[in-house]
């Protein structure tokens, strides 16, 4: 497990799980590519799902976009099929996410989710089961 002070990163059962907090600039964004990038290796050759929880993220400057936008290429190329969004439902939030990663491909699929457990199901049912499904670890 990867923890820092904006981010938390760790796997289970060929799933990368993350908690992201605060505000983010440039400096942030790169430690955490790098940060999921070495957890994510884990499963090379593999498919895998993600799950981030986002409420306590406080959005992140215009430079970041193009630094996650790379991350998600990367992380398709390198055996993603899913990832779960958890948060409170926002606006801004939903909209700076959506600039930066997209919704679903022929190979990947991304959704959002209000609760944890709800988003830990979807995972379960497309056969990616953790036996922790609490993100509380993260506080």
């Amino acid at each position: 497990m990867m923890i820092l002070n904006r981010f938390q990163i760790w796997s289970e059962n060929n799933v990368l799980l993350a908690c992201v907090t605060g505000s983010w600039d440039h400096y942030v964004a790169e430690d955490y590519c790098k940060a999921f990038k070495a957890v994510a290796a884990e499963f090379k050759g593999q498919r895998w799902a993600h799950i981030v929880y986002l409420d306590d993220w406080q959005l992140g400057t215009p430079d970041i976009e193009p630094i996650i936008q790379n991350l998600v290429t990367w992380c398709l190329h390198n055996g993603l099929v899913l990832t779960a969004q958890v948060y409170c439902p926002h606006s801004v939030k939903r909209y700076q996410l959506d600039k930066m990663i997209i919704d679903k491909t022929l190979t990947f699929e991304r959704r959002m989710y209000s609760e944890e457990q709800s988003a830990f199901n979807w995972l379960a049912e497309k056969g990616f089961m953790v036996e922790n499904t609490s993100l509380k670890r993260c506080s």
